[in-house]
């Protein structure tokens, strides 16, 4: 009898559902230290709007520029949805990427009150079109949504343009 795989982000079934594997979210010691990676750091529930409020956005963008100061991080972009984050960030060889963003999400948690899911998602840019293109990506997120008609209106971005 052949066994049947499971995709690979799915541990194994339980029941009729399946369990989310948890991935490790670390750098292999070959990557280079100023790689980037697409980040996607999502709320609890998904569907309210957790994110985009003046006072919120406020203290999470001073959460990232303090990280960003003590060397913990680079946060090339990010921005703020309703109910996820998007970021293109490196992180220093020194830095653990799961432990980076698990103690950020808890600090923003408490300062903000954002519920955030389990986990995260990242994926490594391996040169600088799959950069351009991801950033593009992110800053036309709330265009797609219909939130702005234009990515310069929308004021959730860090860092802000100058």
């Amino acid at each position: 009898m052949e066994e049947t795989k499971e995709p690979m982000c799915i541990e194994k079934m339980e029941g009729n559902q399946p369990r989310r594997k948890v991935l490790p979210h670390e750098r292999p010691a070959w990557v280079r230290e100023d790689a980037v990676f697409f980040v996607t750091v999502c709320c609890e529930p998904r569907g309210q709007n957790q994110l985009c409020r003046e006072t919120v956005a406020g203290k999470l963008f001073e959460t990232v520029e303090f990280r960003q100061d003590k060397g913990e991080w680079y946060v090339h972009l990010l921005i703020l949805m309703p109910d996820l984050m998007h970021g293109l960030i490196s992180f220093p060889l020194d830095q653990s990427m799961r432990q980076v963003i698990s103690e950020w999400k808890e600090s923003v948690a408490r300062r903000a009150g954002v519920r955030w899911q389990r986990g995260f998602f990242d994926h490594r840019l391996r040169n600088d079109e799959i950069y351009v293109e991801k950033a593009h990506y992110i800053r036309m997120n709330p265009v797609r949504k219909g939130l702005v008609k234009n990515y310069d209106n929308w004021p959730y971005v860090w860092p802000k343009k100058t």
